[in-house]
């Protein structure tokens, strides 16, 4: 790596672990409370600083996800992990704040099609019903982030226009939001669209902080880091053993797996404050516990250092 490439990346970035949210809510087996609490106390001791702790919606709509409250209150008090929830309505923001939440993350899709397909109504109109949700936040004292889904490709509508994304960043900056998630739902994304939106979303909106939640379905989510990286970015989201999916999202499969953008990070001379060792025991207990990985490519072939013994003697292919 050149020392351009290297003054170019982020000496440190910051990862939120997403799996107790979006891994578990892919997940169509029921995982009891106290295997959810384990795995999230498990992950509590790689380092990580940030996490994506369950998702407060109603249980008809995610029967994985009804035992919030319960989650949250056996692990609120684990040292040095800050707690987010994601929450789709007032409801669910009451009853995170409730359980002691001290951060919200909204939900938003990008698209009308995707929006409609997961909130029944259009993308504006969902916008719209975050303002009691952001109120209420303020009132008690309690950080919120927007997201958007599906920003960077809808398997509805295909590529999503930056005029779209940036009518409803403008929106959320209005209401008060200035920390966003743009999210590849669907892992539609590729590097070069990933580096070009984030330039013109930072130039129009220098105040915003933008952070990236990429999905690997197609394989594309560490190139899209490393383009996210390039632009700056700083926050990334990511799900033990890549599990994970979106259940208004035909196809889609789990976040990069936190081993392996840890791994990634940690090659690329980019600190993440959180011990690949106990990352990778974590998601090895993690998929015993689950019974599947969602792609992780270092559950199947280990770290860069784990380096095999040297062949001896003599050679056996036949000159």
């Amino acid at each position: 790596m050149s020392n351009l490439q290297t003054m170019q990346l982020p000496k440190h970035v910051s990862i939120c672990e997403v799996a107790p949210r979006d891994g578990f809510q892919s997940e169509s087996e029921w995982i009891p409370t106290d295997k959810k609490i384990e795995i999230i106390q498990r992950l509590a001791t790689t380092g990580v600083k940030t996490m994506e702790v369950t998702s407060f919606v109603h249980p008809k709509a995610i029967p994985q996800l009804k035992d919030a409250e319960e989650v949250v209150e056996k692990t609120i008090d684990l040292p040095n992990i800050k707690f987010r929830a994601l929450v789709p309505n007032l409801k669910g923001a009451e009853r995170a704040i409730n359980s002691g939440i001290k951060k919200l993350k909204l939900m938003l899709s990008a698209t009308d099609s995707h929006s409609l397909s997961n909130a029944n109504c259009t993308v504006q109109e969902a916008q719209d019903k975050l303002s009691p949700i952001i109120e209420f936040a303020s009132s008690r004292d309690v950080e919120v982030g927007g997201s958007i889904s599906v920003a960077f490709g809808c398997p509805y509508e295909g590529k999503v226009s930056h005029k779209n994304i940036e009518t409803i960043i403008r929106r959320y900056n209005e209401m008060g939001v200035k920390e966003i998630s743009l999210a590849d739902t669907t892992g539609m994304g590729n590097p070069v669209q990933v580096f070009e939106m984030i330039g013109q979303l930072k130039e129009k909106f220098p105040n915003t902080t933008f952070s990236m939640h990429f999905h690997n379905t197609r394989g594309m989510a560490m190139a899209n880091v490393y383009a996210a990286l390039m632009q700056g970015v700083t926050h990334f989201d990511s799900s033990i053993a890549g599990l994970g999916g979106c259940p208004y999202a035909p196809g889609a499969s789990g976040n990069i797996p936190t081993e392996d953008l840890v791994h990634g990070l940690a090659e690329m001379g980019v600190e993440t404050g959180i011990n690949l060792s106990k990352t990778i025991t974590a998601a090895k207990e993690v998929k015993k516990m689950i019974g599947h990985d969602g792609g992780s490519f270092i559950l199947k072939a280990g770290p860069n250092s784990e380096l095999h013994v040297k062949p001896s003697g003599q050679s056996k292919i036949d000159n």
